[in-house]
């Protein structure tokens, strides 16, 4: 097994961490180019959101698909073609002719970005001791964001110079770059074992994970942290876009700088693990996640800014303790288990605006942050569980 900070863990750590980075440029690159896509093809704003959404969705039905298929044919190799295969898609998409060929392809892409995310923790679980799997899990979190930063900066700003064909076409080349670097880097498996795969063995895995109280406990809070906290920055946007704000586009997309707060509290995550637990380390995450919200409601610009900041510290200090935790918790096809954490991840992202609308319409940015504070009363209520049942061994047995 690999031990933190030794060469070896550095060395599958930066690679994972690379990778990381690559998916969610890949991902995320098109949304600073959405306006001047829709003004190419001449669609619909609705249409046009499709670039992102449709990636999306795909990316979370890939992870159902590739956790159980890493179970069977190993980790590594899914990582690096479907990588590889990210980063022609995205050079595919610099020549779309039609905004159909645009969204088949966004599809595709979408659907190989998913191979990455849902192994990488559980190839951490299988080569790590556990205190390298937490120092790990909290970098690689934390190059989640640089990846969502990353892809908005360099997808814009080319875009803005060279029109969204240069901004694919550099984040296709950006890509295969890092490939390369992540195909040398990322050393071969010495504690895998390989299952033969078979599809109603990968729905029992799947339905048997979903059995699991602390499985299912750790997905819950995930799905349900990241509802609020990506939708909480769509709708800030309609708050600082109106008077007296009045910001642009422009400005507006510098607002997700504020995720650099997660890089620092994730890959800060695995020194927190040494004095307090997984599950009151998610706690103090969601606490913190509520505390930024509570700022935000302040008038002043600079104020709301810092209650993003802070929620981005909250959100990814307790996403990094419950994704790790199920690498831990997992007993086996820990590729399928960490694979559903990030299903529920994103189905989240998805579901938020529906719960977070009504609270908008009716008392704007007071009425979101109200929404955001009943919805984290539960996933707080979900790690005080989780707190509970570590304290308690025999019922933890039980629950599993």
């Amino acid at each position: 097994m690999i031990v933190a900070h030794s060469r070896a863990w550095w060395r599958a750590t930066l690679a994972l961490c690379l990778g990381s980075i690559l998916v969610f440029v890949n991902l995320y690159a098109p949304q600073p180019l959405l306006p001047e896509l829709r003004q190419l093809y001449g669609v619909s704003t609705l249409g046009v959101s499709l670039v992102m959404s449709l990636a999306t969705l795909a990316l979370a039905g890939a992870l159902l698909v590739f956790g159980p298929l890493s179970d069977a044919i190993g980790r590594g190799g899914i990582m690096r073609v479907t990588l590889l295969l990210a980063g022609l898609c995205s050079l595919v998409l610099a020549f779309a002719p039609t905004f159909e060929v645009l969204l088949a392809v966004r599809l595709v892409q979408g659907f190989v970005l998913g191979g990455l995310p849902a192994v990488a923790i559980a190839w951490m679980g299988d080569e790590f001791e556990r205190p390298a799997l937490m120092a790990a899990v909290g970098l690689y979190i934390g190059a989640n964001t640089l990846g969502g930063i990353g892809g908005r900066l360099i997808g814009g700003g080319v875009g803005e110079v060279g029109g969204a064909g240069a901004g694919f076409l550099t984040v296709g080349l950006v890509t295969l770059v890092g490939v390369a670097l992540f195909w040398k880097l990322l050393p071969a498996p010495h504690q895998f074992t390989p299952r033969r795969f078979e599809l109603r063995g990968a729905l029992a895995d799947l339905s048997g994970h979903l059995r699991q109280p602390l499985l299912l406990a750790a997905y819950l809070l995930g799905g349900l942290n990241f509802l609020i906290f990506i939708n909480q920055y769509s709708y800030i946007t309609f708050r600082l876009a109106e008077a007296p704000y009045g910001l642009g586009a422009r400005w507006l997309g510098l607002i997700f700088l504020t995720y650099l707060g997660g890089t620092l509290s994730s890959s800060l995550s695995g020194r927190l693990t040494r004095h307090l637990s997984q599950p009151v380390c998610m706690a103090l995450g969601v606490l913190i996640l509520m505390l930024g919200t509570l700022i935000t409601l302040a008038d002043s610009l600079g104020w709301i800014i810092v209650g993003l900041t802070v929620n981005a510290v909250g959100f990814f200090l307790a996403h990094s303790m419950a994704s790790s935790w199920v690498g831990r918790q997992a007993q086996r096809a820990r590729g399928s288990a960490s694979a559903l954490y990030l299903v529920f991840y994103y189905l989240g992202a998805s579901l938020g605006s529906l719960w977070l609308e009504p609270f908008w319409q009716r008392g704007g940015w007071l009425g979101v942050a109200i929404g955001s504070w009943l919805m984290l009363g539960v996933t707080l209520g979900i790690a005080l569980w989780l707190w509970r049942s570590e304290c308690c061994p025999a019922q933890a047995s039980v629950a599993r």
